[in-house]
């Protein structure tokens, strides 16, 4: 075996009574990497995180971290700790004693317990916290608490359920940026499951698509991006325009349509909006076709109004 994979999922099925669940799933994830498993709800990546972490027994394959099939151990005997969305702090204990409690645990002594503890929360920039309480936080700084707790534990693997999805945007991207750099700062390996494509493209080493239990296509994030496999993943990864015509789908990214005031295109419309979104402007064309979006910088937007006839020329699409 490659002794660069630190864990590797081998024809893992794990089903529940109804019948759902993920059926004959193999993954490897190296050592240092960020894997994220990307769907939407219902689609399996939870089931493949929790039976990694212990919590669900998988029903048939294996689970080997380091070469060694884990899939047979209690959580607790497992080389992984789990994040989950809703922190799983105790309200009764401050962060210092939520921080300890697995080092204590494991007979780790008081002061090395204490100097590990202030050392983890200077790295998630929550130094002076630690008589606080999880009630006189805020979710992201709970987030974070929750995190270097996990991190204490120095496991092999680190597992993270949508940890930033209880958060408001600003904060949930200074969140991925501040894990990103702990997890390359300590070469951990995570498996970090989302539902939001901008997550997984702004975090990860690698993505794989779920859809329905199986996978759809894995990649790096720009693999994945510039070369969909299927209508599904360029449908779920970034905005995308669908046309159809001539019994085939073209699939054109916003940033591809290309919009003039005359000369020839590959479609003719008239421009139909032209909205505001930060450092670029979005703007969408009526066409035989249908709507078609289109990405312009705000210079290009002053040359149009609603209502001007328009040609959009396509730089690059794809055909399904």
């Amino acid at each position: 075996m490659n002794e660069n994979v630190k864990l590797e999922i081998r024809n893992m099925t794990t089903l529940y009574k109804n019948g759902d669940g993920v059926r004959d799933i193999s993954l490897r994830v190296a050592t240092g990497e960020l894997v994220t498993l990307l769907g939407p709800s219902g689609c399996g990546k939870t089931t493949i995180l929790r039976s990694v972490g212990g919590f669900i027994q998988c029903t048939s394959g294996e689970i080997l971290i380091d070469g060694k099939d884990i899939s047979r151990l209690p959580p607790e005997k497992r080389p992984t700790a789990m994040v989950f969305q809703s922190y799983n702090l105790w309200p009764h204990m401050t962060v210092m004693e939520n921080m300890a409690f697995g080092l204590k645990l494991r007979k780790v002594p008081r002061e090395e317990r204490k100097r590990r503890v202030m050392e983890m929360l200077a790295l998630v920039k929550m130094t002076g916290m630690e008589h606080k309480y999880p009630g006189q936080m805020s979710g992201g700084q709970q987030q974070r608490i929750a995190i270097g707790r996990s991190l204490l534990l120095k496991p092999d693997v680190l597992l993270l359920d949508e940890p930033f999805s209880a958060l408001d945007a600003k904060i949930r991207s200074q969140m991925r940026e501040e894990l990103r750099k702990i997890q390359t700062d300590l070469n951990i390996t995570v498996v970090f499951v989302t539902h939001d494509q901008e997550e997984a493209m702004a975090l990860s080493d690698r993505i794989v698509v779920m859809n329905k239990g199986s996978f759809e296509q894995m990649g790096t994030p720009r693999e994945v991006y510039n070369h969909p496999r299927s209508r599904y993943v360029a449908d779920f990864i970034g905005e995308m325009n669908f046309i159809e015509r001539d019994g085939e789908t073209l699939a054109v990214r916003p940033e591809n349509v290309v919009v003039s005031a005359h000369g020839e295109g590959d479609l003719a419309g008239s421009v139909r909006t032209i909205m505001m979104l930060g450092h670029y402007i979005e703007l969408t064309v009526d066409t035989e076709y249908g709507i078609v979006k289109s990405f312009v910088s705000a210079e290009q937007a002053e040359k149009f109004k609603s209502g001007d006839p328009v040609a959009l020329r396509f730089e690059s699409s794809f055909r399904f």
